[in-house]
């Protein structure tokens, strides 16, 4: 990992205590187990960010800060994470997240159109919700899961071969 160049993107805690946002959470946010870059604190924060993309509610940040702060992980990443989930992606992966549902209920998708619109929410997502947050729920495990076990591939490999291109006699 290339740890300086991600630091310098990461904010000091101290600077974030001084905004009214952060000030919510206390000196709990300080804690330099949040903001250090250690292979168990990112990989878990690469995780739990997948499955946070995939709650179908606008509050990924607040709960990424939640879980961080309450498991004692590294909340930059978190929060990196959360953002895969954006205005771009969030059709395919709900989309997605809806057919595993009906996957596993057995259901026949049906055909929908989306309206941004409060009678959509409730005559057109109404019929389809159970296996929308079934597969939002599997989807959020699943890549939780694999998310934080390929992060932990990676940043095995990445050390693997970082000491055999040290240790290795030079002619």
């Amino acid at each position: 990992m290339p740890r300086q160049w991600i630091a310098r993107l990461i904010p000091s805690p101290h600077a974030l205590m001084e905004r009214w946002p952060a000030r919510v959470f206390g000196e709990r946010l300080a804690e330099p187990k949040l903001w250090s870059l250690t292979r168990r604190g990112v990989c878990s924060g690469f995780g739990v960010g997948l499955s946070l993309c995939f709650v179908p509610l606008p509050v990924h940040t607040v709960l990424a800060v939640l879980i961080g702060i309450s498991w004692r992980i590294n909340i930059p990443v978190i929060i990196a994470t959360t953002l895969l989930m954006n205005p771009l992606t969030m059709v395919p992966m709900f989309y997605a997240a809806y057919r595993v549902g009906t996957l596993l209920l057995g259901a026949p998708p049906e055909h929908f159109g989306f309206h941004i619109s409060w009678d959509w929410l409730q005559h057109g997502l109404g019929p389809r919700w159970k296996p929308f947050l079934l597969g939002c729920l599997m989807c959020g495990v699943g890549g939780g899961i694999s998310g934080r076990w390929v992060a932990e591939l990676l940043w095995r490999g990445w050390v693997l071969r970082r000491r055999q291109r040290t240790c290795q006699p030079r002619h």
